[in-house]
């Protein structure tokens, strides 16, 4: 059975920085596409950062990209998302997903699920 469990959400200041964290309960990480999304109340689950199998390859949504990397380490079976320059924009409850394509924006292509972390910008 699939378990990922993030940690490291927060409160923070505009501005500041954040690093979420990962667990993952797979037997088979090291073959799998992990990635982060985000929902902020009212919207839509979005996209954030996807990182391939080997950590080689990362895909970031354009309103984070050289803001925030996405990485990972098989051996410890963890991701992170390292979140710098935070924005009020940026408040959403953060998840932590896997599946096959690190390269997809799309929700329906992470199989796996965790339950989230809240991050919340202040302004």
């Amino acid at each position: 059975q699939v378990q990922l469990v993030e940690s490291g959400g927060g409160l923070v200041q505009a501005g500041g920085s954040l690093r979420l964290s990962c667990a993952a309960s797979i037997r088979t990480f090291r073959s799998v596409a992990m990635g982060w999304f985000r929902q902020a109340p009212g919207k839509e689950r979005e996209f954030v950062a996807g990182i391939n199998w080997s950590g080689v390859s990362t895909n970031y949504a354009d309103s984070v990209k050289g803001r925030f990397t996405i990485s990972r380490d098989n051996a410890k079976k963890t991701v992170s998302l390292q979140m710098n320059s935070l924005k009020p924009e940026d408040t959403a409850v953060y998840y932590c997903a896997a599946g096959s394509n690190y390269n997809s924006d799309a929700p329906a292509d992470f199989g796996s699920w965790g339950q989230g972390t809240l991050v919340t910008v202040s302004s």
